[in-house]
């Protein structure tokens, strides 16, 4: 098998930034289809927020075509798996949503296995929680910590809420060889298509905007649950708490 080296991949992402222009209607598009839908609210917000997570792997597979570049990632490899996830409170509320209405058994999967990480990750977690997550030397920090995402199936090495992860989970690819990612921490191959948060998290703050204006139960504390930020793990661990509070 071939694979691209660094400097090919530069060359083909900085075509991205000079020559490929996004599309916001394909976003657009999915928050006033829901809008003008008769399903209840909570059913518009969760189909919103996994519509639009999609919607990010749709546009990193036009782009992908546009550079004629693709992944070298496959299941299990699950390096990125280590790198600190960061998301709204909002985010989170959706995301708990979400797996609440998987089906029983798959629950439950999730639910034990938050049980075992939590007690067995309890001294990497305290020290992994404490960091700044806007520090610029925390995500290499929180790496090195091999803390796996609360989401990682220790067994199968596959994310247990695969069509719900968040955004960075699906922003983070590598074109080149992947055992890059094995032999480094950081290392400079892989892309990230961050930018593309700006389009999704738009697009789900829109749609929340106009339910909470139109008087719909939200589920969440809006305005503030949009803007207040942490560690997946924290999340995690307030929900199972019960002080994740649902406004």
């Amino acid at each position: 098998m071939s694979f691209l080296k660094h400097e090919e991949i530069i060359k083909r992402c900085e075509k991205i930034n000079q020559s490929y222009e996004i599309d916001p209607s394909f976003f657009d598009g999915i928050v006033d289809d829901l809008l003008d839908s008769e399903e209840d609210t909570e059913t518009v917000i969760l189909s919103g927020f996994q519509r639009l997570l999609m919607e990010v792997d749709n546009e990193i597979e036009r782009m992908e075509e546009f550079t004629s570049m693709k992944p070298n990632c496959f299941m299990g490899c699950a390096f990125c798996c280590y790198f600190p996830i960061v998301i709204t409170k909002m985010e989170a509320k959706m995301l708990f949503r979400s797996i609440e209405n998987f089906s029983e058994d798959r629950k439950k999967a999730i639910y034990a296995h938050w049980e075992n990480y939590y007690e067995k990750q309890q001294d990497k977690l305290q020290i992994a929680m404490a960091m700044d997550y806007e520090a610029p030397e925390t995500k290499l920090e929180y790496k090195k910590l091999n803390l796996p995402c609360p989401m990682l199936d220790p067994e199968t090495q596959l994310c247990m809420a695969y069509e719900v992860r968040p955004i960075p989970c699906r922003t983070y690819l590598n074109y080149s060889d992947p055992q890059v990612c094995a032999d480094q921490h950081m290392p400079k191959e892989p892309f990230s298509y961050e930018f593309l948060y700006q389009f999704y998290f738009g697009s789900i703050n829109e749609l929340i905007q106009a339910l909470y204006e139109n008087g719909e139960d939200v589920f969440v504390d809006y305005p503030m649950d949009a803007w207040s930020y942490d560690y997946l793990p924290a999340w995690i661990k307030q929900w199972k708490e019960g002080s994740l509070s649902e406004v």
